[in-house]
């Protein structure tokens, strides 16, 4: 932890950012925050200061989170009319959080770094579960001195914190990390839709599996959403799909073929067609339903 409080900036408050904000007021540091949403009753009863801008957030603080949804938000709140760019002088910091496109972040970074400042990206991995629970997975691009400066307010975030390399490193890290989990969301579907129509029991096949070599986080949490029908979002199937598009867009521009990646973006795809983009990712198996005709367990 820090020895003292710093003046910190967060942009972006939304189901993640909130939370992670929360833990750097409750650790003591001053905060100065943005957002272009509703702000969450946490930090609108906290000691942070609301700023109109995100230049009016860099002015104020030396290290600057920003959480947001997409490339394009983190471009337009970076460098757009009353940016963070605008607001910063040498010797700042810029910690991109949000879950981005990797070609895009070291431009950025390029960006940022011509102005004095530090920049890492990091995204995370946990959702709002480990959000809340400051328990989040944080991969991170950047140089090892920046990383080192902002590596004890990561620590009140998270908990598996791993520099990877440099500037975009952490984003390919996230775009992999996304590549996994949509292929195993997208399996344990398969195999619990199957043993559903099949005739037998879901919740007890996958009581069995979870004692095996099949055993997997996957399945024990979003398998569990599957049956129980809980589809409310941890984390929305449109980000999901947002970021098995940016690696389909990373492997076309290095060429390396991702079919199964493929595959699970357009399972993604049926879904946002049919209005389920904003449930939870485990509804991916939604798709699969719909093709079978059958659902794993009743609604």
């Amino acid at each position: 932890m820090t020895s003292q409080p710093l003046k910190l900036g967060f942009i972006g408050l939304g189901i993640m950012g909130g939370p992670m904000a929360a833990h750097l007021i409750a650790a003591g540091h001053q905060l100065f925050v943005h957002t272009r949403g509703r702000l969450p009753a946490a930090i609108a009863q906290s000691s942070a200061t609301v700023c109109v801008s995100a230049r009016g957030v860099a002015e104020r603080a030396d290290i600057v989170f920003l959480m947001l949804p997409d490339t394009p938000d983190v471009e337009a709140v970076l460098f757009g009319e009353a940016g963070v760019a605008s607001g910063l002088s040498r010797g700042k910091a810029v910690v991109d959080m949000s879950s981005i496109s990797p070609l895009a972040t070291k431009e950025y970074a390029r960006r940022i770094v011509e102005l004095g400042c530090e920049y890492l990206d990091a995204p995370v991995s946990g959702g709002e579960v480990g959000a809340k629970a400051g328990s989040l997975t944080i991969m991170v691009g950047g140089t090892p001195e920046g990383f080192e400066r902002v590596k004890p307010l990561f620590e009140l975030m998270g908990k598996n914190i791993t520099l990877v390399g440099g500037h975009g490193d952490g984003q390919t890290t996230k775009v992999a990390n996304q590549i996994i989990v949509a292929l195993n969301i997208a399996a344990v579907g398969e195999a619990l839709l199957f043993a559903s129509k099949a005739g037998a029991d879901p919740a007890k096949v996958r009581q069995a599996l979870m004692g095996g070599f099949a055993a997997s986080r996957i399945l024990e949490v979003h398998g569990e959403r599957m049956i129980q029908r809980t589809f409310n979002p941890g984390f929305r199937i449109g980000l999901h799909q947002k970021d098995l598009n940016l690696a389909l867009a990373g492997a076309k521009a290095i060429g390396v073929a991702l079919p199964q990646t493929a595959g699970a973006a357009q399972l993604m795809q049926a879904c946002a067609a049919n209005g389920w983009d904003q449930l939870d990712h485990s509804a991916l198996v939604k798709a699969l339903e719909l093709m079978a005709r059958h659902e794993v367990a009743p609604g």
